[in-house]
């Protein structure tokens, strides 16, 4: 079969597609449309004066016709967002490039990331506005890192990384109100911005099968050391030794299939070669952004690690007609590659064109031409910004470096430009002479000595009988005796317990103190249920860079935590552990110990019986339960955590400020009723609500008997339940429902008990009683219709 082809576009991408296809045996004639210098120096390949804009799509399709091209393959994304494949369609033609409505991947980032949302595609957290006002108050409110992506096609440039809030702001005017991207800029795409190395996977689909080419790192800045503008891309590497088959096998799991089902489910299957920018952070490769057709300079850099023997029109063509598991992809094994792109100076912003260009003959670097033209004379000139690359291959990846910039050396013209530094993050773990520090890691010692001189006196606050609260060790001392315990007669009780999700939702909001309350909380909770007063207190503290500040602000609420329990914090671990957590983010664990005289730990089991009084005490909220499907709620139905509360009447705080209220401690309170044998047994509700937290304080024989409509359920958990519509079992087995402790207390002393806690300022609602358990297991819970009343 003898293919005559048509490829359309004129940069360097385009020239190392022809430089690949006219290699093809199946290949008659390639034509290029408008092509540059470098295209037409290929006996079988013929520049093509006819623009790739929508106005000459028609001039493209009878110049097809004309010269009975097989197969058309664009080039640039704008012809795909347009609809050229639809125009070649139309007569016959086939096309490697996806359809119009595949092509919205790239032509709106507004609807990828939907897209990415939609089919549980890992990418960064994210808001989409078309009103700059509302763009604006968003950013204002925000107090993470963000990028700002203009939603159009902006030449890959639309991407604005800004370092403080003043910088958002003018950036996000930049998009929208100057309007320097046009059009591109209507919509914009504000999301978190990840830290991590980027990476970049060339999937070739035919909408159902896919081939992956090696994954290359781009570099998008213009200066050295990933410093200055954005540019379309100064040069890659590939493979990047940061793809370890792992990761790509997570990626191909978890980003590629899913992206290539994803498409053809929700009816536009992806035809042609689908660009996954992926950034690879601490907790696993997430999306950047999807491109509909080969990088640049990504595919000067990948095409020469295929084989000789890939014939890429055949396997191209087989893409466009479905059957793309009829041809075989064939790499290079054990190469690498690596381009550097040369510029024009002044680019990405004022440049010169018209510069002749001399390459010298023993060059032996491949040459990928992009602003390039050739002139009747012969000679090449100048023509774009990024006007030509050197490529190399090579058995090792220092090879391929020192050979492409041994091309570049060959390669001139006046005041050409070019970064030095291509592929130095793949270097950057090599061992200096010098020697590395552990600062050089990423840890700084010194900041963690820091942190405990700005602590300890909010510690020194919780010091107690038994414990003084001095830090600076890596443990600490409690002396029972000093406590009033006898130590023949006491048993030590201890708990160790985490916050969870609810700490991402702090991070969000910049707000690091009250989840040390919800730590001593859910632990301390835990002791006071089986009768223990909390003596000793430690926590744990992990993060990728330490932030003292923040860190400060979490152990301050430790510290108001263990104040409210009356236990001492007498030590704990801070953890700096780099390339561990993204920054900004923290996880937190806590341990608790206390102690109970032998005759008074709870439940006292035997002594319980049908008709003892179920006394709930009021919840302050949320607490620390259930909020994966909090922030999925919240997630899902666009709401954001600086928005105003729905359930707040006079609309006095955000959805935030509601959700990260402090769990409620109830140790102080409960300890007299428990001192005066009131009280039988408690449940501290966490996860699993009432209906599982209950019956773990009950003996085999008896059941609790509930009654939903003896308590007020706050608007929070009705708002959750009815904007989601949860189902009301999953309800009460996620959240307190406004009651966070439950005790069991005999009808005889329930008088005697509530007037205890409610004198420590505790709301009592006598909320059931048990009863004999019959064939049913657990809570009985009635009345629950009532739970969105």
């Amino acid at each position: 079969m003898s293919l005559n082809l048509l490829v359309v576009g004129n940069g360097g991408r385009e020239h190392a597609l022809v430089w690949k296809l006219a290699q093809s045996k199946s290949v008659n004639h390639i034509y290029v449309t408008p092509g540059n210098g470098g295209t037409g120096e290929f006996s079988n390949v013929t520049n093509v004066n006819i623009s790739s804009s929508k106005s000459d799509f028609s001039k493209l399709v009878e110049f097809a016709k004309e010269k009975q091209i097989d197969l058309v393959i664009p080039g640039p994304e704008q012809p795909l967002v347009d609809g050229i494949s639809t125009y070649f369609k139309n007569v016959g033609i086939p096309v490697f490039g996806p359809s119009e409505k595949a092509a919205a991947m790239e032509g709106s980032k507004t609807f990828s990331k939907d897209f990415m949302k939609k089919h549980n595609i890992p990418t960064a957290d994210f808001q989409n506005f078309s009103d700059y006002e509302k763009a604006k108050n968003y950013v204002e409110k925000i107090n993470h890192n963000i990028v700002i992506k203009a939603s159009g096609i902006a030449a890959g440039k639309g991407v604005l990384i800004p370092r403080t809030k003043e910088e958002a702001l003018a950036a996000l005017k930049q998009v929208m109100v100057d309007k320097e991207f046009g059009s591109a800029g209507d919509e914009v795409v504000i999301e978190e911005f990840l830290e991590g190395d980027e990476i970049s996977i060339l999937t070739i689909s035919d909408g159902y099968s896919f081939f992956n080419l090696p994954p290359a790192q781009d570099h998008k800045r213009i200066g050295n050391g990933d410093t200055g503008l954005n540019t379309g891309g100064m040069g890659a590497y590939a493979p990047a030794p940061i793809a370890t088959p792992q990761l790509l096998k997570e990626i191909d799991q978890n980003v590629i299939k899913p992206s290539i089902d994803g498409m053809r489910k929700d009816g536009f299957p992806f035809v042609g070669v689908l660009f996954t920018g992926i950034i690879v952070t601490a907790t696993g490769p997430k999306v950047l952004e999807y491109n509909v057709r080969f990088g640049d300079p990504e595919t000067q850099t990948v095409l020469p690690l295929l084989t000789e023997d890939t014939d890429l029109a055949q396997v191209f063509l087989a893409a466009a007609e479905g059957r793309l598991d009829s041809v075989n992809l064939e790499l290079q094994k054990g190469k690498f590659s690596t381009t550097v792109v040369i510029a024009a100076g002044g680019y990405p912003e004022a440049y010169n064109k018209g510069d002749e260009i001399t390459i010298d003959a023993d060059n032996t670097s491949l040459v990928f031409h992009a602003g390039t033209v050739q002139k009747e004379n012969g000679l090449v000139y100048t023509n774009g910004g990024r006007v030509i690359a050197s490529t190399s291959i090579a058995d090792t990846l220092e090879e391929a470096v020192k050979k492409a910039y041994e091309g570049v050396s060959k390669i001139k013209f006046n005041n050409k430009y070019n970064r030095d530094d291509i592929a130095h993050r793949a270097f950057r773990n090599s061992a200096k002479s010098t020697g590395i520090t552990y600062a050089d890691a990423g840890v700084s010692v010194d900041n963690g000595n820091l942190l405990v001189e700005k602590i300890k006196a909010k510690v020194k606050s919780t010091r107690r009988p038994g414990a003084d609260s001095d830090i600076g060790g890596f443990g600490g001392v409690f002396d029972l005796k000093a406590a009033g315990y006898e130590t023949d007669e006491t048993l030590l009780v201890a708990a160790t317990d985490g916050v969870g999700t609810k700490l991402r939702i702090a991070q969000i909001l910049d707000t690091h103190d009250t989840v040390g309350i919800d730590l001593v909380a859910m632990n301390v909770n835990d002791l006071v249920v089986q009768g223990a007063e909390p003596l000793l207190f430690l926590d744990y503290f992990a993060t990728g860079k330490l932030d003292i500040k923040i860190a400060a602000d979490f152990v301050k609420g430790v510290a108001d935590g263990c104040i409210l329990a009356g236990c001492a914090l007498v030590g704990g671990e801070t953890s700096e552990m780099p390339g561990m957590y993204e920054p900004g983010h923290y996880d937190t664990n806590g341990t608790a110990v206390g102690a109970v005289n032998k005759n008074k730990i709870l439940p006292n089991l035997k002594s319980m019986s049908k008709g003892d009084v179920l006394l709930g005490l009021k919840s302050d909220g949320v607490h620390s339960n259930g909020f994966s499907l909090v922030r999925r709620i919240i997630d899902t139905y666009g709401y954001s955590y600086t928005d105003i509360a729905p359930w707040v009447k006079d609309g006095s705080r955000t959805i935030g400020e509601e959700v990260l209220i402090p769990t409620r401690i109830y140790v102080k309170q409960l300890l007299q009723p428990i001192k005066e044998d009131l009280i039988l047994g408690l449940a501290h509700i966490t996860g699993g609500g009432l209906v599982e937290n209950i019956p773990r304080a009950l003996p085999k024989h008896l059941s609790a008997e509930v009654d939903i409509s003896t308590f007020e359920i706050p608007e929070i958990f009705k708002w959750f339940g009815k904007t989601a519509n949860v189902p009301i079992k999953d309800l009460l087995k996620t959240f307190n429902l406004g009651i966070g402790m439950v005790a069991i207390v005999p009808a005889e002393n329930v008088s005697r008990t509530r007037k205890l806690l409610e004198a420590a300022g505790e709301t009592v609602y006598e909320i059931g009683q048990l009863i004999e358990r019959g064939d049913d297991e657990g809570t009985v819970v009635l009345n629950s219709e009532g739970v969105y009343n």
